[in-house]
């Protein structure tokens, strides 16, 4: 029993409603649970389940800051140190039957020697706030990141050059073409273009019947951007030696990111071999679709879009999910803050707006043959695959307008698509993501072709390459002169 004043009645029930410190009152909370079995169990498993359900849905952002805190255990050791402590209790208090009104205290006796151990049970307001703070989390998504380059210090100013590219594009539709021969034209395709057989052969086609040499760069497109950059160097390198010809850099998507990072890492190599980069829808500064798919804390979280994206990509493609990580914004941010682009190298900016109209439900792309056993006339069938992109990208476009109110192509939007220091095009026909590289089934010849538009892009590249030529022989005999 504690000691009471000696003007009190010795009475227990008078004597606890005198305890006024703290002290006295752990240590009769300490004697109820050690005395009564049932409750000690009943806390044990209450403890049991906070852990357990703070961890489930507070993930490590909680235990991270519960451990911060010096007045609270961490919830990782919570389960086994309140067992450990109760059982201690316990212990102490069975010593002794009769005692059970006793104040468990520290004894010099080796038989009953205890510690009693505070301990602070999980704090319900960090809990939510947690919670609340995953769920903004969640609902921010991308926002933040969506046009971030436009908004870094430092970076060079960007030109508009849709108005000059329209022009050319009215020229090439009235057949004058002006693309010479003394170059070489590689096109870097993009994520998942070893699965599309068709994946920029109509534009290939259409410039060797112009007399042009034009390559595709065989690429193993699931592969991660370090990866591909070093391949790229390499066929620039081997083209450039076979025909003594600059070549002209063409990327579609994340062919796009994958030619900026080859002429960021090798720019010593390969400065007098590349006359220029066009990038053509491609995510340069992020990918919102890529980040909340794979970023924690976003929708992929809660419908495992993470693993399925994973067995996707590594199992089923063969492919590195390191490729998809790539275009995410924290990837994105980290390489071009140290690999940025040379400011001596012309670069051209293409991106383009989906349509979300009910039209695109009937529109279906060509992405491959499929040849049939069956022969007609000695030689085999073949019937187009045709898969609707055009309506998933509308969709995506959709979601994309909804969630962040931002215009894109389905995948990409138009303001990550904006390198810095470069000639912007901005057109206001409707494009998706897949049209640029895939012809439609039913394409209607009245229509521009996507091989016109790049052919008015590259175009439009030299003669930004041969402005900035002409600017330096210029300028020389001034430098020379001073």
């Amino acid at each position: 029993m504690p000691d009471v004043p000696s003007d009190q009645p010795s009475t227990s029930r008078t004597s606890y409603s005198m305890i006024n410190n703290d002290e006295a009152r752990e240590r009769i909370s300490s004697q109820l649970f050690t005395s009564i079995p049932s409750l000690n169990e009943a806390t044990s498993y209450i403890i049991q389940s906070t852990s357990y359900l703070t961890r489930c849905f507070t993930g490590d952002e909680l235990s991270d800051e519960m451990s911060s805190n010096n007045s609270r255990m961490p919830l990782s050791k919570v389960n086994s140190s309140c067992n450990q402590n109760f059982k201690v209790l316990s212990n102490g208090a069975s010593s002794d039957s009769n005692s059970s009104n006793k104040v468990l205290e520290s004894e010099n006796s080796s038989q009953h020697e205890t510690t009693l151990v505070k301990l602070s049970p999980p704090n319900g307001v960090s809990m939510f706030q947690s919670l609340v703070n995953r769920a903004k989390k969640t609902i921010r998504g991308s926002a933040e990141d969506i046009g971030w380059l436009q908004r870094e210090t430092g970076m060079p100013p960007i030109k508009d050059g849709t108005e000059r590219f329209s022009e050319i594009l009215d020229d090439i539709r009235n057949n004058e073409h002006k693309l010479p021969n003394s170059l070489v034209y590689l096109l870097v395709p993009g994520l998942f273009s070893n699965h599309g057989p068709l994946y920029f052969v109509s534009t290939k086609t259409f410039f060797s019947k112009m007399g042009l040499t034009c390559h595709i760069a065989k690429i193993h497109s699931e592969a991660a951007v370090t990866r591909n950059a070093r391949e790229i160097k390499e066929y620039v390198e081997e083209i450039y030696w076979g025909s003594g010809k600059r070549v002209l850099l063409l990327g579609h998507s994340k062919g796009g990111v994958d030619a900026a990072a080859a002429l960021s890492l090798h720019w010593s190599e390969l400065k007098d071999k590349v006359a220029g980069l066009v990038l053509a829808q491609s995510p340069y500064g992020g990918s919102p679709i890529a980040s909340d798919i794979l970023r924690q804390g976003q929708l992929g979280d809660y419908v495992n879009l993470r693993k399925l994206t994973e067995i996707l990509i590594c199992k089923l493609l063969k492919g590195d999910l390191q490729a998809l990580e790539d275009i995410t914004y924290d990837k994105r941010k980290d390489f071009l803050r140290k690999h940025p682009l040379p400011l001596d190298l012309p670069i051209i900016s293409f991106h383009t707006e989906a349509s979300i109209g009910p039209s695109v439900l009937g529109s279906l792309s060509h992405i491959a043959h499929a040849e049939l056993p069956t022969v007609i006339d000695g030689q085999s069938a073949k019937l187009p695959v045709v898969v609707p992109l055009a309506a998933a990208l509308a969709a995506c476009a959709q979601l994309l307008q909804v969630r962040y109110n931002e215009k894109s192509d389905g995948l990409v939007t138009r303001r990550d698509a904006e390198v810095p220091g470069s000639v912007v095009v901005r057109p206001t026909t409707k494009m998706d993501h897949a049209w640029m590289v895939y012809s439609p089934l039913n394409n209607n010849s009245s229509e521009t072709e996507s091989s016109q538009v790049f052919e008015a892009l590259l175009t439009l590249l030299l003669e930004i390459d041969q402005k900035k030529d002409l600017h330096n022989s210029t300028r020389l005999p001034l430098e020379n002169d001073l």
